[in-house]
This record gives C-alpha cells, structure tokens and sequence, in this order.
C-alpha cells in the first residue's frame, strides 16, 4: 500500500504521512533518520542497529527526497548521508508505530 499523501514539514521538523485506510500521522525527522534501513546503519548480517541514534543531529532535516520506483523515497538528509532508501512498507510500520505510542 502506498500513501496517499507525504509531506516534509520543515517548521515542526517532521513528516506527515496519510493513507488510503485512513490512517495518517507525523513522524520526526529525527525519528525516521534513525530509522534508516541501509547497510551503514544495520548490520546486513546480524540486522543490528549500528546508528546510534543520540548521535543524529536535533536539526536534521531532509535536504532532498525522490521517488525509488512506484515503492520507496530515497532521502538525502542535512547530515549527509543518502543511502536509505524508505520503500512504504517501511513508512508504514513507522506509521503505525507511531499510532501505538
């Protein structure tokens, strides 16, 4: 499923994702960077987190976001790195993890 609507609010520092069920919710920045699914940021082979995230900048933000396909955003953040790519799988688990709390 893929949203219906996603937006980078620079002012709140986050993201705003919508979905065809209705669902839709803000999700920081910082929350996401750290969140990133790439093989600088988990190990590919125990799947453990190397990010720390205390170590993501409280200003980040992205600098560019682009379509992967019809199936994910790749983001180049304010700290530079740009390898995730967020396929809406990915968006949606943070969504709905974000629903939780």
């Amino acid at each position: 499923m893929q949203p219906t609507a996603l937006r980078a609010h620079r002012d709140s520092r986050e993201f705003e994702v919508t979905w065809p069920d209705g669902l839709s919710v803000r999700l920081p920045f910082r929350r996401v960077r750290g969140e990133c699914p790439c093989a600088t940021c988990i190990d590919e082979i125990t799947g453990a987190r190397l990010l720390d995230a205390n170590t993501i900048p409280a200003d980040i933000a992205p600098t560019e976001l682009g379509y992967s396909g019809n199936y994910a955003v790749k983001i180049t953040w304010s700290d530079g790195h740009n390898t995730g790519i967020y396929t809406w799988d990915r968006w949606r688990w943070l969504s709905e993890t974000a629903e939780a709390k």
